[in-house]
């Protein structure tokens, strides 16, 4: 399996992740045998890179991958986060990036992945009331004592990265890109090259849009997150809609599913982008993963461009409450 670095410090995944987060949630109902099943089929296929979080379920999608990877640690590069914290309101989230709470979050969730050390352990999104310099160097003695390997941050600015960078090294910035979110263009992307740091791209198939299978806001469960989210909704959903229809016809004519080509453009944008498309079935993921053998040409891409160009998305990417968690 060929190898993606993320960063300058060592860290080196398959150039696939699996995004574990809609196997406890968010996405309609689980089926943790299913999920158990997915996370083997993608450690058998010789990919290792898993994400997962302490928010999730929360907290039972880390007790799920631990269980799902004892006795094959060795063979997983294991990357959670902290930072949001939950509520019994499903909808509110609590940011905490305060020194003693990043060394309580990394116990708890060792405990609950059942290991002895982390990966890489992002900061998931930024504390506004407490300085980020503080919760790095709070994250940097976990590395001292090595219960976490590498550092990350999720959904920041590059002023932010940069202070954080002067504390302790970054080895990742993970943040939302897809062809229909393209908003680490912008900055984030280039100032991570300037740094060395290492992108990770969650949600690369548009929370399952760019797949081409979701074709009314009707068919999502009672609980699923897309049902709050702007661009699933009236207009947005119809003009989106449209727009996966012609990236369809571009993946016909290649030869590969809608799946397979929003990743597969997602890789060519460099080699030290690494996408982590979620799924909770096998058949899915054996999708996705095969988008590996999709090669896109200059013309590929430049077709890509021409029917889904930057911006042309509709609706913002999040409810107004949780835009205002990220760009910190």
């Amino acid at each position: 399996m060929q190898q993606r670095s993320l960063g300058n410090q060592g860290l080196a995944v398959s150039p696939l992740g699996l995004g574990c987060m809609g196997m406890s949630e968010f996405y309609g109902a689980k089926n943790d045998v299913e999920s158990t099943a997915t996370l083997h089929r993608f450690l058998d296929r010789g990919f290792n890179f898993l994400d997962t979080a302490d928010a999730y379920g929360p907290h039972l999608n880390e007790e799920l991958v631990g269980r799902a990877i004892k006795g094959g640690r060795d063979s997983v590069v294991l990357a959670t986060k902290f930072g949001i914290q939950r509520t019994d309101n499903p909808a509110e989230r609590r940011i905490n990036g305060k020194p003693e709470y990043v060394r309580a979050a990394a116990e708890a969730s060792l405990k609950r992945l059942n290991v002895d050390h982390i990966d890489l352990y992002y900061l998931h999104r930024v504390d506004a009331e407490t300085p980020i310099e503080d919760t790095v160097g709070a994250m940097a003695d976990l590395v001292e004592q090595g219960k976490v390997r590498f550092l990350g941050l999720s959904e920041v600015l590059p002023d932010t990265l940069r202070r954080a960078q002067k504390v302790h090294p970054i080895s990742v910035v993970q943040s939302e890109y897809s062809l229909w979110t393209r908003d680490p263009e912008d900055s984030v992307l280039a100032a991570c090259r300037e740094l060395g740091v290492g992108f990770v791209a969650y949600s690369p198939l548009g929370r399952g849009f760019l797949t081409g299978q979701l074709r009314k806001f009707e068919d999502f469960a009672a609980d699923d997150y897309r049902r709050n989210s702007p661009r699933f909704q009236g207009e947005n959903f119809q003009k989106n809609l449209e727009l996966v229809d012609k990236v369809a016809e571009l993946a016909k004519a290649k030869g590969c599913t809608s799946a397979q080509l929003a990743l597969a453009w997602v890789l060519a944008q460099g080699k030290d982008i690494v996408p982590i498309p979620g799924t909770k079935r096998r058949a899915t993921l054996d999708e996705n993963l095969d988008a590996l053998a999709v090669e896109l040409t200059k013309e590929d891409l430049a077709q890509i461009e021409a029917v889904f160009p930057k911006g042309i998305a509709a609706g913002q990417r999040y409810p107004e409450a949780m835009m205002k968690l990220v760009g910190r």
